[in-house]
Formats: C-alpha cells, structure tokens, sequence
C-alpha cells in the first residue's frame, strides 16, 4: 500500500500552512489563534481519513483475472494476450493493470489502467514478441486498486497460471515459397508418379495383361479366382530425409535478430515441408546438445508437427561437436539408405573429425554437408581497405575463408557433398539441391 498523489498534495499543503504559522510565530506576526487550531485540526482529520480509508482499502477484495494466452507462439512475431477481470465492486472503479511476462518475451501496452462497471467484465489486451523458443509460464497479474476515497492504492498479485509454447517460426521467413510450393514444385518438374514395373514394393493384385512376365503371376490367387492374376510392383521412390543438427558452441553466433542455430532449424524445417510433399519421410537428429534427440523418418503431413515439438525447445551447448560420435548414433538407428544432411558450422580444426564422420556415414547414406559461414566474414572481404587495421582484418578474414573453403574442397574429393552458405540462405539453398537431386533421381 502506498499514498496517492492526492494524500500527498494535501499532506503538503497542511505541512505548509502549519510551517507558515510557525514561521509567524517565530517572528512574533501576530494571527488569530483560530488559525492554529484550524490547522492542526485539518492536519489530524487528514490523518484520521487516511487511516479510515487505508483499512476499507485493506478489507476491499481484488478483481478475479482470466488470461486467454494462445497456446503457441511464433518467435519474433508479435501475438497478443486478453486479459479478462470480473469483480463484484458497487461503484465504478479505475483499476491498473500489469501482467507479470516470463523472461524471453517482449511486451507491448503495458501497464494499463481499465474502468470496472458495476455488473460488468471488463477485457484490455497487451501484445507479446518471442525472442527465444521454449516453454513459457505465466503465473500472476498485478492490480493496482485504489482506496475508496482515492488517498491510497494497494498493490494485488493475483495468480493465473498459464503456459505456452514458442515454435520456430519458418513460415514467416519462407512465406513465399510455403505460399506457392506447389506451383514451386510443378515448374521444376518435381512430381511423384506410381509406375507400373518390377520394383521392390508390392502395390496391388490385378487381372494379367498382354506384356506381363509370367514371374508376376500369383499362382494361389490364380487358382481361387479362375483367371490369371498378377501382382503390380512400384518403384520404390519415396527416399528418407535424416537431418543431423550440430547443437554446439559454434551454432551460437549471430549475425541479425536469429542465431545460425534458429536459421538451421528454420532450414530444416523449410526442406521438411517440401520433402514431405514429395511423399518423403524426414527425420531430425541432434548432437553436441544436452539431451540428443532422435526422430525417426515417417512420411506425412504430421511429421511437421512432430518435428516441431521435438525442436521448439532445443537450445544451443557450449560443448563442441563430436561428429565421430554422432555418425556413431546415427549408425546404429538408421539402417535403410538415406540422405543425411549435417548441418554445422565448419571450421579448419574439423578436418579430420569430419572427414572421418562424414566417410563412414556415406558408406550407407548419401551425405550432404550444410556449412554456414558468417555474414561478417563477407562484409569484411567487401569492405575497402584504407588503414592498416582494416588491412590486417581483410587478410585474417581472406585466409581464414581460403582454409575453410581448402576444408570443403576436401570434402568434395572425397564424394561428399558440401554447401557453403549464408544462415539466412541456407534454407532455399537446401531447398535447391534437394530438387535438384530429386528431379535427377541421385538419392
């Protein structure tokens, strides 16, 4: 509980009067005496209301609140959160209101004030902005209540307990391509067919046609139905798409409002819509984080969902990527042939370590290395060069891009695909060869 405004105007203005009439006394100005009595009294009936009006305060009961929070939140777009308070005052009453909002969201319009009306709920909204994914609690409301006759204002914490989540929010960075995907997909010619042949995936049992080999022929269906029957293959054309995610310290740079970290989930997820258009089955592995993740490849419009729950709280380690052991993990979990996308930062001292991992892997899977660079590393090689600063930074950073590019080049020889992009490229880019790969049946 604290005065108001207006408790403190009064208290000042009585403090004054009564320190002019000391003021007058001490210089022997004679005043009528009344004047003092008229004083101090206002003084202790000033006192005396305070007192009355800080106790009805104490015994007035606080507002009930409602929160109604969205259950999922995008990161870095605003949503907004109503705020719903019923009460059971006689009088109409000014009450402020601030929401208490976890760490790692941004808040918009607030705090407000709002008019309760006798017999009426009353609603006031506030907009929030993600700035990292998670799991997010909210679990009280402040109140500022006002005394009835407006001298004191007591502070209420009332608890609403709710829960959110924050998701990646690739749309928002794709929208475009997730706009018009289809029409995307219909002009690079990417399409999935069923065709009539002698692959590995039984389809279905039908009548024999002129052209059939006799090794399509099944002999007990024959048998029941009288008429030669045939069974019809299709091609196995539905591949699996196994991202491995480095969750390590390198992931941790930023170059705008995302780190590398949230653009390769942004990728990721991109190439995960695309691919599991096509018929294709995605999965997600992590490493270099506290708890590794594994998502089996499954085909359909529901693995998205799944796979943005199993992410939306990851976080980037300051551990260093082992990538002997996650090709280990991988390994041992998948066994039938797929692409394997690592998505990291690479670096000089991965050399080795990599080249390792990424050979083993591709003894069984087609490997296709995502490495994203700094945007700062660009910027300097652009830059011009007048001071000798400026110089020594323009050759740190053009010798340190000739060892990385040395490192991918490596790569290269051995077999193992490799793309050198920028974070906020790296998802249309993936995209791209992906397509490409796709169109050229190269899985």
């Amino acid at each position: 509980m604290k005065p108001t405004r207006l408790l403190l105007i009064w208290l000042g203005v009585l403090l004054g009067l009564n320190t002019l009439l000391g003021a007058s006394m001490a210089l022997q100005v004679k005043l009528p005496q009344t004047l003092h009595s008229i004083a101090w009294g206002l003084l202790l009936a000033l006192l005396l209301l305070a007192t009355l009006d800080a106790a009805r305060l104490h015994r007035r009961p606080s507002a009930r609140v409602t929160r109604k929070l969205p259950g999922s939140l995008a990161l870095g777009r605003w949503e907004e959160v109503r705020l719903c308070l019923e009460h059971d005052y006689p009088q109409p009453l000014t009450v402020g209101v601030f929401d208490h909002v976890p760490d790692g969201l941004s808040v918009d319009n607030q705090p407000q004030s709002i008019l309760l009306r006798p017999g009426e709920r009353a609603e006031l909204g506030y907009r929030v902005r993600p700035l990292r994914r998670g799991h997010f609690s909210f679990s009280r409301c402040e109140l500022l209540l006002p005394s009835p006759l407006g001298l004191w204002s007591a502070r209420r914490l009332v608890e609403t307990h709710d829960a959110t989540r924050v998701y990646p929010d690739f749309a928002r960075l794709y929208g475009a391509q997730l706009l018009g995907v289809d029409n995307w997909l219909s002009q690079l010619g990417v399409r999935q067919h069923q065709r009539r042949g002698l692959g590995l995936e039984f389809h279905q049992l039908r009548e024999f046609r002129e052209g059939d080999s006799l090794r399509q022929i099944d002999w007990k269906a024959t048998a029941r139905q009288r008429t030669p029957i045939a069974r019809e293959y299709q091609d196995e054309r539905d591949q699996q798409i196994v991202f491995m995610l480095d969750c390590g310290q390198r992931m941790r740079s930023q170059d705008d409002e995302l780190s590398h970290f949230d653009h390769a989930l942004n990728a990721c997820l991109l190439l995960s819509y695309v691919a599991l258009r096509q018929g294709d089955a995605v999965g997600m592995c992590t490493f270099a984080s506290d708890q590794p993740r594994y998502l089996k490849p499954v085909k359909g419009s529901g693995q998205l969902n799944s796979l943005l729950n199993a992410v939306y709280d990851l976080d980037t380690t300051r551990r260093t990527a082992d990538y002997q052991a996650a090709a280990s993990q991988l390994l041992a979990r998948q066994k039938r042939r797929a692409l394997v996308i690592i998505v990291t930062n690479l670096r000089d001292e991965d050399d080795e370590a990599l080249m390792t991992a990424a050979k083993r892997i591709g003894r069984q899977h087609r490997v296709l290395v995502a490495s994203m660079r700094e945007e700062i590393l660009d910027q300097l090689r652009q830059a011009p060069v007048q001071t000798l600063p400026e110089a020594l930074a323009y050759s740190g950073t053009v010798d340190y891009l000739n060892t990385r590019n040395q490192l991918h080049d490596r790569l290269t020889a051995h077999g193992l695909a490799v793309l050198d992009t920028l974070p906020s490229e790296l998802g249309a880019t993936l995209v791209t060869r992906y397509l490409g790969w796709k169109k050229a049946g190269a899985f």
